[in-house]
């Protein structure tokens, strides 16, 4: 089992730019979709971005397109989450998973960590 640490959270202006990682450990990530959820305060958990195993598929939600990208790092192990222009309604706790996908659906370990919180505040 891949064990997943997000880091690269905090508090921003709106406008401002922030990275995310997620690391993993206990295995290669390079087998894996992998995805980035975020839940705001009183909201459901929604899929920000994923990407799929072989990075020849990406997804964002509507309100982050044009502003966040996703990109993989396999010498490291790692996902990252640029994400430009920042809203305050992009302020929540970001996660990250793994997944797959079959008949073009994709599915996801729901085996949350503590994720890393983003601010966007004036």
């Amino acid at each position: 089992q891949v064990q997943l640490v997000e880091s690269g959270g905090g508090s921003v202006q709106p406008g401002e730019s922030l990275t995310l990682s997620c690391r993993a450990s206990g295995g290669s990530l390079e087998y894996y979709a992998v995805a980035w959820f975020r839940q705001a305060p009183g909201k459901e958990r929604e899929a920000v971005s994923y990407i799929n195993n072989s990075d020849e598929f990406t997804y964002y939600t509507d309100s982050v397109k044009g502003r966040f990208t996703i990109s993989r790092e396999n010498a490291k192990n790692t996902v990252y989450l640029q994400m430009n222009s920042l809203k305050p309604e992009d302020t929540g706790v970001y996660s990250c998973t793994t997944g797959w996908s079959h008949s073009g659906r994709f599915y996801w370990d729901e085996d949350w960590g503590q994720g890393t919180q983003v601010t966007v505040s004036s």
